[in-house]
C-alpha cells in the first residue's frame, strides 16, 4: 500500500509539527518499517525545541544510551532562551491579559496602539517580542499558548507581512489543538488574505494557495460540514487551477468529498473532466473508480477499483473516517449508472458488482428501491429488477442493447483512441 501513500507528497507542504500526527497514524497501519518511521519522527523533532520529546525518541532508537549526546546542551539553550523571551515580553503580556484593556480595544488598530501608548506605556518593539515569544512557544509544542499570543498580536500589528505569517502560525496552532471551528475561521481569513494580497509574482501566490490547500485537509476532514466546504473552496477557479498545476494528488480528496456529498450530481461532470485531464500525472484507485464508471462505462473495473478504494481509504490519515460513507456512496452510483443503461437487471449479478454477498445484495437493493422510491420493481420469479413502469419501446430496447454491448466490450473500447470514444458517447447522448 506504500505506493498509494501520499505522506511524502503532502509533507512537503506542511509545517513539520503537522507531520507528527501523520507519522503516528502510519505507525499503527504498518505501511512502512517501524524503525524508519521512528527515525523520521526523530529527524523532525531534532529541528524543533521539543528537546525532551526528541530525547525520548532518541532513546527508543538507541536503547543502550541514556540520552542524546546533545540533549543537556540543547535543553539548557532552550530553557535559557525561553526565560529570556518571557522576560522581554512580560510587559506586553501583562497588558494584553488585563481585562480592562481587552474591553477597551477597538477594530481600528491605529486607535488601539494610541490608546495603549497613552495609558500603558506601550512601545512598538513590544509587538515583535510578542511575535517572537509566540513563535518560540509553538516550536516548543505549546500550541494553545502560541495561538493566544498570535491572536493578540494580530489585533495590534499593522505589519501586513508579519500579520500573514502570524495567521499561518495561528491556523497551525488551532489545527494541532483540534479546535476545528476556530481553525475554519482562521482558514477563511487566510484564504481571503492570500486572494486579496498583491504578491511580487503569481508564482508566490500559487505557492501560498498550494500550502493552504494542504493545510485545509486537516480542517475539512474533521469539521462536521467539512466535505461540503472543501467542495466550495476547491472548485473555485483559482484553487481548481492550483490543484491542476501544483498538486494533482489532491484530486483524491476532492473526489472523496464529491462522492460522499449530496452535491455530487451537480459536480460530477467537472470532476470527471479534470480527472481525465490529469490522469497522466496522477491517478489512484479513487480517481480510477470515477474513470471506470463515467468515462469507460466499465462496471467490472469499477467494482474492482471500489474494492481497492476500501484499502486506500483505510490507510489515508485524512480519509479513514470517510471509508464507510465512500463505499456506500460508491455502490449507490454504480447502481444508479447501471440502471440508466439497462432495463432488466439480474439481482445476483448486481450484488456481485456491488461487492456484496447474495443475501446482503438483495436486501441492499430492496431497501434502496423502497427508500429512494425508484421507478422500479423486483420480479421475484426471475430474480430481476425491472426498471420503469411502462413497456419498453423497440427504439429504447435497441439503445439499451447497444449500451449493454458497449459495457461488455470494454477491452475493445479501451483500444480505441479517446477522442473517438468521446465522440461516440456524445453521438449516443444526442440520439437519446
Amino acid at each position: 500500500m506504500a505506493q498509494y501513500d501520499l505522506t511524502n507528497k503532502i509533507g512537503k507542504y506542511m509545517d513539520r509539527h503537522m507531520i507528527f500526527p501523520l507519522l503516528e497514524f502510519l505507525s499503527h497501519h504498518e505501511i512502512y518499517p517501524s524503525d524508519e518511521l521512528v527515525q523520521a519522527h526523530y529527524d523532525l523533532l531534532a529541528e524543533t525545541h521539543m528537546v525532551d520529546y526528541a530525547n525520548e525518541i532518541y532513546c527508543e532508537i538507541h536503547p543502550d544510551e541514556q540520552c542524546s549526546p546533545v540533549y543537556e546542551e540543547r535543553r539548557n539553550q532552550v530553557l535559557a532562551r525561553l526565560e529570556e523571551l518571557n522576560e522581554e515580553s512580560s510587559e506586553i503580556m501583562n497588558i494584553i491579559q488585563d481585562p480592562n484593556v481587552i474591553q477597551q480595544l477597538k477594530q481600528d488598530k491605529i486607535q488601539n496602539i494610541q490608546f495603549l501608548k497613552a495609558n500603558y506605556n506601550f512601545k512598538p518593539e513590544m509587538l515583535q517580542n510578542l511575535y517572537d515569544f509566540a513563535k518560540f512557544q509553538y516550536n516548543c509544542g505549546n500550541y494553545s499558548g502560541a495561538a493566544e499570543m498570535l491572536y493578540h498580536f494580530r489585533i495590534l500589528s499593522t505589519d501586513e507581512n508579519l500579520n500573514l505569517q502570524a495567521l499561518w502560525g495561528k491556523l497551525a496552532s488551532e489545527i494541532l489543538t483540534t479546535n476545528w471551528e476556530t481553525a475554519l475561521e482562521d482558514l477563511n481569513k487566510l484564504k481571503d488574505a492570500i486572494d486579496q494580497k498583491t504578491f511580487p509574482s503569481h508564482l508566490q501566490q500559487l505557492q501560498q494557495r498550494t500550502w493552504l490547500i494542504h493545510w485545509s485537509l486537516f480542517v475539512f476532514f474533521n469539521h462536521p460540514n467539512g466535505r461540503n466546504l472543501i467542495i466550495d473552496m476547491f472548485f473555485q477557479p483559482q484553487y481548481f487551477n492550483t490543484i491542476q498545476i501544483s498538486c494533482p494528488w489532491i484530486l483524491r480528496y476532492l473526489t472523496a468529498a464529491v462522492i460522499t456529498s449530496k452535491k455530487r450530481k451537480n459536480l460530477i461532470d467537472d470532476l470527471v473532466k479534470v480527472i481525465q485531464q490529469e490522469s497522466a500525472s496522477y491517478s489512484d484507485p479513487i480517481t480510477e473508480f470515477i474513470e471506470c464508471l463515467y468515462v469507460k462505462f466499465d462496471f467490472n473495473g469499477a467494482k474492482e477499483k471500489l474494492k481497492e478504494c476500501e484499502t486506500v481509504l483505510f490507510n489515508d490519515f485524512f480519509l479513514v473516517a470517510t471509508k464507510e460513507d465512500f463505499i456506500e456512496a460508491g455502490r449507490l452510483i454504480i447502481f444508479e449508472t447501471y440502471c440508466k443503461i439497462h432495463q432488466n437487471i439480474d439481482i445476483h449479478k448486481m450484488s456481485e458488482m456491488l461487492n456484496l454477498e447474495k443475501d446482503s445484495g438483495e436486501k441492499w437493493i430492496a431497501n434502496l428501491i423502497r427508500s429512494a422510491r425508484l421507478d422500479a420493481k423486483i420480479d421475484i420469479k426471475s430474480n430481476k429488477i425491472i426498471m420503469g413502469g411502462q413497456t419498453t419501446s423497440t427504439y429504447q430496447s435497441i439503445l439499451d442493447n447497444a449500451y449493454e454491448l458497449m459495457a461488455r466490450s470494454t477491452d475493445i473500447i479501451n483500444a480505441v483512441d479517446k477522442p473517438q470514444s468521446n465522440q461516440n458517447k456524445k453521438k449516443y447522448n444526442n440520439q437519446k
